[in-house]
């Protein structure tokens, strides 16, 4: 059987951000932080996520973390966990997802995958290459 990589579009939204835990020291400051999504387009859904955030005086520098997903992607309903690698430098923004294998439930099982976030005059946009077998 072969599987072909589906291209998933759409927006979310931050309903809420609450700083669990920091550890400010000389140099940086890291930050434990439990946030909710909504989801809109070809992923509908909600997620709670865990991040451990890095600033330094120049500002935010990079995050971590694990976010569980509920909801439909591609029309198909179960859920997942992605895995977030994201930083910045000099002004520029880098944000990663990846799907962790085996994490799939329901219609999700299997699914695979990376994708990013972009953040433009404050709105929250993503792109995400999956596979389903």
């Amino acid at each position: 059987m072969t599987t072909m990589t589906r291209h998933a579009t759409g927006t979310f939204e931050i309903t809420d951000w609450t700083e669990m835990a920091t550890d400010k020291r000389e140099g940086a400051t890291i930050t434990r932080v439990r946030l909710t999504k909504a989801f809109k387009g070809d992923l509908e859904g909600s997620s709670t996520t865990e991040i451990l955030t890095v600033a330094t005086d120049a500002g935010p520098a990079a995050y971590t973390g694990i976010e569980h997903v509920e909801g439909a992607l591609g029309g198909r309903s179960g859920t997942f966990v992605l895995q977030h690698s994201a930083g910045s430098e000099n002004g520029e923004q880098w944000m990663r997802w990846l799907i962790v294998p085996t994490s799939g439930t329901g219609e999700l099982t299997g699914l695979r995958g990376e994708g990013r976030i972009i953040v433009e005059d404050g709105r929250h946009s993503f792109v995400l290459d999956y596979e389903l077998g």
